[in-house]
């Protein structure tokens, strides 16, 4: 694997070494990771680049505890999932991870301030302050307070798509994984969007790993991660970790 020098930033993350991810038996069998060895730091937006079927997707599902990899090693935020049973994960995944999907998997009957505020409301926190601080979140995605109490149906796919933004966020995770952020919206909500969430990766032990085919918003990665059949076939540094001298954060 070809890679450049480690950005300054924080301790690592995310460690993977020889990560495998076989679906099916026999001959049905697809083989979506085939040794992944890869390094994120804390406050790094890393972005996932590749062909269609390459393993970007079924990576991220596996840093973010949605899948049990077959084989390997794989750290994340100084926990191994595999060394945790069920409640396990899921406390931690609701305390730590935050998800962006490209189903946006909004509740239909509920605003899109009440699905943002889901993580926060799954977390124990009062309805009141957790709709105010979701409301706050929406804001800086581009929301007004007619869009705030709108049903998703009411909702463009790009606005559907903040929302689910907002969710990923409201809760302050220490991790975000996103497949596809930007697929539905348009080039200013695009950059407005990446430009709120790099600011959060820039944070205190904080980490974005983002999955997307579009080229517009590979500037603001700190580091791209190119995948083929199911390896990372090199890593470089980013257009923004190009412009910061190695002794910054």
């Amino acid at each position: 694997m070809e890679t450049h020098a480690e950005p300054a930033t924080g301790p690592t993350a995310i460690s993977c070494h020889g990560v495998t991810k076989t679906y099916g038996v026999g001959n049905a069998a697809v083989q979506a990771l085939r040794g992944v060895d890869l390094a994120v730091r804390t406050g790094e937006l890393l972005m996932l680049v590749g062909p269609s079927g390459c393993g970007k997707t079924t990576l991220i599902s596996v840093l973010a505890g949605l899948l049990h990899r077959d084989a390997g090693e794989c750290t994340v935020l100084a926990h191994d999932y595999e060394k945790m049973d069920g409640p396990e994960t899921t406390r931690f995944r609701k305390e730590n991870i935050g998800f962006v999907f490209q189903s946006f998997d909004l509740i239909p009957a509920l605003t899109a301030a009440e699905n943002a505020a889901i993580p926060l409301l799954i977390g124990g926190a009062k309805r009141r302050p957790a709709l105010d601080k979701t409301r706050t979140i929406l804001k800086t995605v581009g929301f007004d307070e007619r869009m705030m109490n709108s049903l998703p149906a009411d909702l463009s796919g790009g606005q559907q798509q903040r929302v689910a933004i907002a969710r990923s966020l409201v809760h302050n995770p220490k991790l975000i994984v996103c497949d596809e952020p930007t697929s539905a919206l348009d080039s200013q909500s695009g950059r407005m969007v990446m430009e709120l969430m790099r600011e959060f990766a820039r944070g205190q032990d904080r980490v974005l790993v983002v999955v997307t085919h579009d080229d517009r918003i590979l500037e603001f990665a700190d580091r791209i991660a190119w995948m083929e059949d199911g390896r990372i076939a090199k890593v470089e540094n980013g257009p923004v970790r190009a412009k910061v001298p190695a002794t910054q954060s």
